[in-house]
């Protein structure tokens, strides 16, 4: 790894210029005659090393510098590699002083265990000659690496200019290939001396640069338009080197006399990183006989610098030494080696094993010797006492769960008794007991949310001003209907209670079957059976007689039969005996409400008569009750009906698909009907009753037009009586007419 140099002054004065293929061939020779030297040469690339392990009476130490294995000066006490990276020599220089050198590098010093070595490198001056009157030939310096494994450390060395009017560089040397060149510059300047600062080196009379990594040769050069020939009267020359960082500080001296050369004998340190070979770790390891890592707890780890950059050795965790001699890499006592902090929390505790250590308490005391303290250990009766109050303490705490579970069981008994009471469910435990043949089942709400999977939207059959309808089916398999309340004061928690006592009442095959309830929950629910009743039979035969208050198309179910249901039975009451029920707040759905029930708030059995009218006419025309993006006029069905009915034309109010299944003078009739219905004074309204005889006319007239019906047949097929009366069944095969889906809807509108 010779250094060597071009100056400017050998070309003006015509002697023979050192060009890079001159520098070469002066290599060759230098590495030829170290071959003959009485020192025997390492050996050459293609033999392999053999020669593992140093002499005993091998040289390791030169002057103050130590030298570790696998460097070595003299045969058979260095590391074969191949090349000359662990050749050293040790040489006394004129001082009288013993100097180390890899060829004619100094050595400063080399570090196993971090794989590095510490050389001089040489500063490089460009001044002023004030004899000449003009600047000194310039020294290009240039280091080449290329028959070592030395690279050039990129992290902990830097490339420094110091000078006033200083431009250097550094760069690769010229026969590196395309892809690995590289050249970089820095600049250092100074307004005059008062500008300068010991220690900063960022650009005033001192800058510094990084380097690539992985460099094995370099070449530093000054650029020549600047110079110190303006300057030499405070700073004469520049320098240029690739220094160590933490071995270098600027003083402001080195840039106004020589004293940056003179302070370091014209050199300073710079750190290189070694490998053996150009083998990874794996490679290596085939060939045993050539294997560096030879010591007992070593490991190999391959170079930074990639693959094709040889390898290391370092002593396992718990081990220092050296990995390249048998036996290098030792035990490290972490317990009494001074270097190391002590390593456990109590002192005296540590105890040494191969390659770790452990913490132990002495004998008789107990804890953590690692992070905490050893006590003494306690007598029997501490033990006892700790026991005792162990105990006490599991049986308090045993006691105050019970306690609270308690607590919280009674607590929540007496929360479902508000709920409870709140919800109606008093009223209707009254009512079972002064009235026979009330029952209804109690669920829990956990299977309510296990029939309708934790009230799935997808279950959602209905919405209503009090509560949301699900379908579900209970653990028995019974398809049930789940109205879950929408309750927000105390009125309609009330009249959760009247649904719950109304429907507990019903026993008709066409009015919902109420199946239970859930009443324990801030929410309540009602659990319906798939069944249906007539408006009819809950005006004449319920007893006592029932109006609806809410009757709408909406409210009228069909099952997969096909079979109707009347439901939400939130705005119902029980018919009182004068015929007529006062209430305080009217309920119901707009275009569907009784106007005399609005004006006067008297609920009546006609006033279910309406709403019915209205269905008829939905079925009529296939309109809407109430259309809200209608004109005001044009709003109500009810409205537009009558003022057609008014004006002789009920023809423009039809549905086609309804005039062309039935004749005219049918729909005329169900048609009057209806206007019947719509009268606005109740007394002048037929009753249900005679709605449903009248339909019923109609659908036998409908199917048989030239037979005619007794009054026994009507009141049979309106089930006269629950006992005695007929139900119309709808087949899979039967055609529905329209007269039959008006009479159904009497019996149970959809």
């Amino acid at each position: 790894m010779p250094p060597n140099c071009t100056t400017t002054a050998a070309r003006a004065s015509g002697q023979p210029m050192i060009t890079p293929a001159t520098r070469d061939m002066i290599l060759a020779l230098f590495a030829t005659a170290l071959l003959f030297t009485s020192r025997s040469p390492p050996a050459t690339a293609a033999t392999t090393a053999t020669a593992m392990q140093p002499s005993t009476t091998c040289l390791r130490r030169c002057g103050d510098v130590d030298i570790p294995y696998p460097f070595g000066v003299g045969t058979g006490c260095h590391l074969e590699t191949g090349d000359w990276t662990f050749v050293l020599t040790c040489n006394r220089t004129s001082d009288g002083r013993l100097r180390l050198y890899n060829y004619q590098i100094e050595v400063v010093d080399m570090s196993v265990a971090l794989g590095q070595l510490r050389i001089y490198s040489v500063i490089n001056a460009w001044c002023y000659n004030a004899t000449t009157g003009a600047m000194n030939g310039q020294h290009n310096w240039w280091y080449n690496m290329s028959i070592t494994n030395f690279r050039i450390n990129d992290a902990q060395n830097r490339f420094t200019v110091i000078g006033c009017n200083s431009l250097a560089y550094i760069r690769s040397l010229n026969d590196t290939s395309d892809t690995s060149r590289y050249m970089t510059g820095c600049m250092a300047m100074c307004p005059g001396v008062s500008r300068l600062a010991d220690g900063s080196c960022a650009g005033v009379g001192c800058c510094q640069t990084a380097i690539p990594g992985g460099l094995n040769g370099y070449q530093v050069s000054f650029e020549e338009k600047f110079n110190t020939s303006g300057i030499s009267s405070f700073s004469p020359c520049s320098y240029a080197v690739l220094v160590e960082a933490a071995a270098f500080e600027f003083r402001s001296k080195y840039v106004t006399t020589n004293a940056f050369v003179a302070d370091n004998g014209g050199q300073v340190p710079l750190v290189l990183d070694w490998a053996i070979g150009n083998k990874t770790c794996e490679e290596a390891r085939r060939n045993v006989s050539a294997y560096a890592c030879v010591s007992d707890s070593s490991e190999c780890v391959d170079s930074k610098y990639g693959k094709g950059a040889g390898y290391l050795c370092n002593c396992s965790a718990g081990y220092e030494g050296n990995p390249y001699l048998l036996n290098g890499c030792q035990d490290i006592n972490e317990c009494e080696d001074a270097r190391y902090r002590y390593p456990c929390s109590v002192s005296g505790t540590c105890v040494n094993t191969v390659g770790s250590f452990y913490c132990a308490c002495p004998a008789k005391t107990t804890g953590n010797a690692y992070n905490g303290t050893c006590e003494g250990n306690k007598t029997q009766i501490g033990w006892q006492i700790a026991i005792g109050v162990t105990s006490g303490a599991v049986v308090l705490i045993v006691t105050a769960t019970c306690l609270y579970m308690i607590h919280e069981k009674r607590r929540l008994a007496k929360i479902k008794r508000e709920y409870f009471k709140q919800h109606g469910g008093l009223l209707l435990f009254e009512e079972m007991k002064s009235r026979q043949g009330l029952s209804f089942t109690l669920f829990t709400q956990e299977e309510l949310e296990a029939a309708t999977n934790s009230f799935d939207e997808r279950h959602v059959i209905g919405k209503g001003g009090n509560g949301t309808v699900y379908r579900g089916t209970t653990k028995d398999g019974e398809a049930v209907a789940i109205k879950r309340c929408r309750l927000s004061n105390e009125r309609q928690k009330k009249e959760f209670g009247k649904e719950m006592l109304i429907l507990s009442q019903i026993n008709h095959r066409n009015v919902v079957k109420l199946y239970g309830c859930c009443l324990e929950v801030e929410v309540p629910m009602l659990v319906y059976k798939y069944t249906a009743e007539a408006l009819a039979y809950l005006h004449s035969w319920a007893s006592p007689p029932i109006i609806h208050g809410d009757v709408k198309t909406s409210n009228i179910l069909l099952d997969e039969d096909y079979t109707a249901m009347v439901s939400d039975f939130g705005a119902s009451t029980v018919a009182p005996t004068d015929e007529a029920q006062l209430v305080t707040f009217v309920q119901g759905t707009c275009g569907y409400l009784d106007p005399e029930y609005m004006r006067t708030c008297k609920l009546t059995d006609r006033s279910d008569v309406y709403s019915f009218g209205v269905v008829l006419l939905e079925l009529l025309t296939c309109r809407k009750a109430l259309n809200l993006e209608e004109m005001e006029e044009d709003k109500y069905l009810s409205s537009q009906f009558l003022l057609v009915m008014g004006e002789d034309r009920l023809e423009e109010i039809l549905d086609e698909q309804v005039k062309g299944e039935h004749s005219l003078e049918l729909l005329e009739q169900v048609a009057e009907l209806a206007k019947q219905c719509l009268e606005m004074t109740s007394d002048r309204r037929p009753s249900m009753r005679q709605v449903a005889e009248e339909l019923a006319r109609l659908s036998r007239l409908a199917e048989h037009p030239w037979g005619q019906q007794n009054s026994e047949e009507i009141l049979a097929l309106l089930g006269g009586s629950p006992s005695t009366a007929s139900e119309i069944e709808l087949g899979s095969t039967r055609i529905i007419s329209f007269t039959d889906t008006a009479y159904i809807g009497i019996r149970s509108p959809r």
